[in-house]
């Protein structure tokens, strides 16, 4: 992991947008106007999909997936003008935001701007532009390997949206890109822009395996971690998804989270979510039980890391917005914006940025875990199997105050009795 990422980046909540389809306009004055909004939910960073125009050729929709980009350097005309996104960014930096682009230097679209200028930018099959990864067939592959001015090209595209007031990039699919290439973007970007946040969107480790025995590189979080000051926590989603599908235990779920300690440098920054624009929404995965919303919530916050959450999530919403049509998303659903806002006061701060780690192993669906710094203690216990009964704590016995709603908490013979509502306690 990058040496100098501080641990402060464990208290921030970051909010995805996919601005075509964060209102009916899908522009970014109709997102500005909704800054407001987003702030009072005590959001850090506001993270855009690609703002880039579209590629037509091998397009995916009617119109097209953004993560399919014809130019760099310039704006999708559907969400607005340049002036437009530079307005953004001043409204959010004047709400006390952040702003964070996407950045997709994987590939482009068949018809790009570089591509045009620059075909000896790009990986070739039989003297054809073609893409690694066959359902990604929209795009075409960069090659890194044939000419470091590529480097530069990318490099100085960075710079020039970071002069403009962007505070961060997420790499998409940044394990597939080269390590050597990262390392040299870190030093010049964070070089002119020292307080610039670098989030890397890893790969599942199966699909790592998988890329690696089709003799394609693909890099381990533990090279991730080398350059990115955030990585995405795709490393214990296969068992999160496991759990939801009855298809794995709890128990497994929570050992991986813990394992993180081990297998990562000190100050790792991981970035908990339970839904993104890729894999669904959570909502859906658990039939909208709202009582199982909230423990999942909690349960994210609470974990050791940075958090986000996907828009329209904070209203359960259980439709998944399209990628490659105009898909709103629906704000009409069950309001969790006030708990949120709770949740992220309560376990974004000093204590979970800075404090000992530990989760203690049930037998229950149940998650345990505790920070400790100095002579504080934080305890999260989350029943997100709904469970009946009584667990062990590392209480003592007495009468304590939940801190999200205040309510009371009898610890008896260092037991408690579980309840459906998400528990954390200050001690």
């Amino acid at each position: 992991m990058s040496r100098d990422t501080s641990k402060d980046l464990r208290s921030l909540f970051i909010y995805q947008v996919f601005v075509r389809n964060h209102t009916q306009e899908g522009t970014f004055k109709a997102l500005e106007k909704d800054l407001s909004r987003i702030k009072r939910l005590g959001v850090d960073i506001i993270y855009l999909l690609p703002i880039h125009p579209i590629g037509e050729v091998k397009r995916k929709g009617r119109l097209g997936s953004p993560y399919s980009i014809k130019d760099y350097y310039t704006i999708n005309d559907q969400l607005g003008t340049l002036e437009d996104f530079k307005s953004l960014v001043e409204e959010t930096h004047n709400q006390g935001m952040k702003l964070m682009m996407d950045i997709v230097f994987n590939h482009t679209s068949y018809d790009s701007v570089l591509i045009k200028e620059h075909p000896e930018y790009f990986y070739k099959k039989d003297g054809e532009f073609t893409n690694r990864v066959g359902d990604w067939w929209d795009i075409t592959d960069l090659d890194y390997s044939k000419d470091k001015d590529l480097w530069t090209y990318l490099i100085d595209v960075l710079k020039y949206w970071a002069s403009l007031g962007v505070d961060g990039f997420r790499f998409d699919v940044a394990s597939l890109l080269p390590l050597d290439f990262l390392q040299q973007m870190k030093v010049s970007l964070k070089e002119a822009y020292p307080n610039i946040i670098l989030l890397s969107e890893s790969v599942h480790g199966g699909f790592c395996r998988y890329l690696r025995n089709q003799a394609i590189a693909c890099l381990s979080e533990s090279e991730i971690y080398q350059v990115f000051d955030m990585a995405y926590d795709y490393d214990t989603h296969p068992y999160f998804e496991a759990y939801l599908n009855h298809h794995g235990s709890f128990q497994r779920y929570c050992e991986e989270l813990l394992r993180q300690e081990e297998i990562y440098p000190e100050n790792y920054v991981k970035l908990r979510n339970l839904e993104n624009h890729d894999y669904g929404r959570f909502a859906k995965m658990v039939d909208g039980n709202i009582k199982k919303i909230k423990q999942w919530l909690a349960l994210t916050f609470f974990s050791k890391g940075a958090t986000m959450i996907y828009a329209g999530q904070e209203f359960c919403d259980k439709h998944l917005p399209s990628l490659f049509e105009k898909d709103v998303v629906d704000w009409q659903g069950h309001d969790l914006s006030s708990y949120i806002k709770a949740l992220n006061i309560l376990t974004k701060n000093n204590l979970t940025a800075y404090g000992a780690y530990e989760i203690l192993p049930q037998s229950k669906d149940v998650y345990l875990g505790y920070y400790l710094l100095n002579e504080d203690q934080l305890i999260g216990i989350f029943n997100v199997g709904l469970q009946r009964g009584k667990i062990q704590v590392p209480l003592e016995d007495g009468t304590y105050y939940n801190q999200i709603n205040n309510e009371k908490i009898k610890v008896k013979n260092k037991q408690i009795d579980l309840i459906d509502s998400p528990i954390i306690i200050k001690n």
